[in-house]
């Protein structure tokens, strides 16, 4: 009888400067392993530095895919990043190669793990409907399903219009959905191995400055110059640093004050990454990281 290989991966993620990216690549070389990107900034090619992408020669010790294959003016979506990192996936399976996801974006983790609902599309009058409610939108999500309220904030009102939206216009919850979302993921019946890199905050914000002053230091001024004129809306418009610096190329800023605010800014971002862990990670074993990351 042939034995086929259990399928495997392996996830790491953690918060910017955490040193994930270096364990990603100590792990590639130990296990013949494949690092796929799952950090939403690292998708775009003009930013290497910017992003804090894997250099040139990291990317020649181990293999490396979905790092700076998007151009930033294509709106990448969660959708777009799942189907590219599933077809990775089992490339290096077909391989016998594993699978190291690493990356800072949640989202990107629970979609993989977890599946895309196919929620059906919105009728456009119940949408408008409950996005022009003037009741407690809460108290008629109880009434309708008191599973779905039981788990939703009452303050938080997009998920609450959600979940209306979506039970009245399927007439399932938007967790049934869901559910069959997760039942039919790429990762349902494979081996996973998490690793969750915790590194104390004050920690996080030191090294992360030291960064983006090495960044500086390195051309990131120069990646900014470079992009041509590109619509705020897009996504590629939310990396850290790149509004600041290109206030300071036209003329708004100081070079230290950009800096000073790019460094404001990300240490919103590691606040927001940590709150967010802490809720969708907290079962993740956690690997402590020394390593210095510049």
């Amino acid at each position: 009888m042939i034995q086929t290989k259990p399928k495997s991966v392996l996830l790491i993620a953690g918060p910017t400067a955490s040193g994930k990216s270096a364990l990603a690549l100590e792990a590639a070389r130990a296990r013949n392993g494949v690092i796929i990107n799952a950090d939403s900034m690292q998708v775009y090619k003009e930013l290497r530095i910017l992003t804090a992408r894997p250099s040139a020669a990291e990317e020649i010790q181990a293999p490396h895919r979905l790092y700076g294959h998007i151009s930033g003016a294509d709106d990448y979506s969660v959708a777009q990043w799942l189907a590219d990192a599933e077809r990775e996936i089992m490339r290096c399976w077909a391989q016998d190669q594993l699978p190291i996801i690493c990356g800072g974006t949640g989202l990107y983790f629970r979609a993989l793990e977890k599946g895309l609902a196919k929620v059906p599309p919105i009728d456009p009058a119940i949408r408008e409907k409950w996005r022009n409610f003037g009741g407690d939108l809460h108290a008629e999500l109880a009434k309708r399903h008191a599973p779905t309220a039981e788990r939703l904030n009452p303050a938080d009102r997009q998920r609450v219009i959600r979940a209306l939206e979506v039970l009245d216009s399927t007439g399932k919850p938007l967790s049934q959905w869901q559910d069959e979302a997760e039942e039919h993921s790429l990762l349902s019946d494979v081996s996973i191995e998490r690793l969750y890199m915790n590194v104390p905050r004050d920690e996080l914000y030191a090294r992360a400055e030291r960064r983006f002053d090495a960044m500086i230091e390195q051309g990131a001024l120069d990646e900014v110059r470079a992009l041509p004129f590109l619509d705020s809306a897009l996504p590629i418009m939310k990396a850290i640093g790149l509004p600041q610096l290109r206030d300071y190329l036209n003329g708004k800023l100081a070079l230290a004050d950009a800096v000073w605010l790019s460094k404001i800014a990300t240490r919103h971002y590691i606040k927001r990454q940590t709150t967010w862990s802490r809720g969708q990670m907290k079962e993740w074993p956690v690997a402590q990281s020394k390593i210095e990351v510049l």
